[in-house]
């Protein structure tokens, strides 16, 4: 019996030591986006980026010698379960930050609570602006880099007049035909319509009616998640193509493309900073590691790719810093560089942003977008518009 005792004793202080060696060898990052639900259709594919990006940092031997480690929580296309699980990342998983999110409504759900436990959100995609938080890094586009040059190439390069807004019901859409609105003023260019409905909403028919009887000649497009599947089809169905009347949209980028009806799409208008066609160098590697790692029939888009450049700078902010600490890591990401698929981009210190660079482009008949208009430098981040005299009282 002592013999047993002493051997088992021996056996437990080994799978002790064996898993405390585990757990120092390794730090856990949170993966927080909805795998289900309505915005599923857009998410499953960013979080597919950062589990690319993290399984080639962990070939590359890690960050500060430790294997990253994704906790996955699905925020089910609901803001408040995305707060709950973005406490539970924080609180009870110990992740050392979290990549995740896609709608502002979800993004201003977790804000608070990232920075009441002082975690740090690493945010993939586009969004409206009006913020600033310590404890977000913001890799999509702010309003300057995307919203507000879109608006101007409907205006003055398509020579389109009379702009019709549709958009789902919640923030991010809100404030950009807030934004838009104000813009409009200046161009000589008007407003002739405004639709909002709930996160996947399918029935079209009422408002499309609408966009024919306001002689629109321009569609701005925030509709969000799977309620684009039935907008789209909805035009068709009424007989409005991108030549009668062209969409310009702002949160469909070639995912989804891809899992709508392209009959429906082609000729329509996008307006992001990276798309799968675009020509540098790191986009060629990029695009070929994905789809290697996910399948040839996969596509890579905007958000995926800020998602990508995000656990990315999210490391060399370790590196720098020597630390997983929060706050050593923001201090480090201050005018930090990354050769990203889009192109070199860089981290402001004064909002967190990235300097990126402006991309207008067209579906084409293949699924893929090609690229019509783009700024040829990155363009530094302005998400309050603070330098544009029309956006003030916004």
């Amino acid at each position: 019996m002592k013999k047993f005792v002493i051997a088992f004793g021996i056996v437990a202080s080994f799978l002790f030591f064996s898993c405390n060696e585990k757990k120092a060898d390794t730090v856990k990052v949170g993966l927080l986006h909805s795998l289900s639900g309505t915005m599923s259709i857009s998410e499953t594919a960013v979080r597919d980026a950062e589990l690319l990006a993290i399984s080639e940092l962990n070939e590359d031997g890690g960050v500060l010698g430790k294997q990253i480690e994704a906790v996955q929580a699905d925020g089910a296309s609901d803001p408040q379960i995305f707060a709950t699980e973005a406490r539970r990342l924080l609180e009870v998983e110990k992740v050392a930050t979290v990549f995740g999110c896609w709608t502002s409504a979800s993004r201003k759900a977790v804000k608070p609570v990232f920075e009441e436990l002082y975690g740090l959100l690493w945010y993939p995609v586009q969004y409206e602006g009006m913020e600033a938080s310590p404890n977000i890094m913001y890799m999509g586009a702010s309003p300057n880099q995307q919203i507000v040059p879109a608006v101007e190439f409907c205006v003055n390069g398509l020579q389109k007049k009379k702009l019709f807004l549709i958009g789902s019901d919640y923030v991010f859409p809100r404030t950009a035909n807030k934004i838009i609105k104000a813009q409009l003023t200046q161009l000589d260019a008007e407003c002739v319509g405004e639709e909002y409905v709930p996160m996947g909403e399918t029935s079209f028919s009422a408002i499309v009616e609408k966009i024919i009887a306001s002689k629109a000649t321009v569609i701005l497009n925030t509709l969000n998640g799977d309620s684009n599947v039935a907008f789209f089809a909805e035009l068709a169905k009424a007989g409005i193509t991108s030549k009668i009347i062209p969409v310009m949209s702002f949160s469909i980028a070639e995912e989804e493309v891809a899992k709508m009806d392209l009959a429906n799409l082609a000729g329509h208008y996008v307006s992001w900073n990276y798309y799968e066609t675009t020509q540098t160098p790191r986009n060629e590697k990029f695009v070929a590691d994905y789809k290697e790692k996910y399948g040839e029939d996969r596509l890579t888009s905007d958000p995926i790719e800020a998602a990508y450049i995000a656990v990315y700078m999210w490391a060399a902010a370790c590196e720098k810093a020597g630390s997983f600490d929060v706050e050593a890591v923001r201090v480090a990401t201050k005018g930090l560089n990354f050769t990203a698929p889009e192109g070199t981009v860089t981290i402001d210190g004064g909002n967190q942003h990235l300097y990126k660079q402006i991309r207008i482009g067209k579906i084409n008949e293949k699924g893929l977008i090609d690229e019509v208009w783009s700024n040829p430098t990155a363009v530094k981040p302005d998400p309050y518009l603070s330098t544009y005299p029309w956006a003030r009282g916004l």
